[in-house]
């Protein structure tokens, strides 16, 4: 079966891509979002009182692994679903 998903390979992409896009976020709280995403939450009609905190590295790499975990993990169930069901429809 030539379109068999690696769910090894899907996984460590979604996983590495989940953990990536985590890490961009904890970057644009330390460089200072607070006024962007008060602007962004106007644009959609929405006014909360959030305030982001200062960033603590530990919670940055906790973060970034259980990002990576959880996507590693949808990778997985993805690839595993996506191949069995190309099993039972062909």
């Amino acid at each position: 079966m030539a379109d068999k998903l690696n769910k090894n390979q899907v996984a460590l992409s979604l996983g590495i891509f989940a953990a990536l896009c985590h890490l961009v976020w904890s970057i644009a709280v330390a460089i200072g979002i607070q006024s962007y995403i008060d602007w962004v939450l106007l644009l959609h009609s929405i006014k909360l009182d959030l305030l982001l905190t200062q960033v603590v590295i530990l919670n940055v790499v906790i973060l970034l692994v259980l990002a990576f975990i959880g996507g590693y993990i949808v990778g997985w169930v993805f690839a595993a679903l996506y191949n069995w069901i190309g099993k039972k429809v062909k």
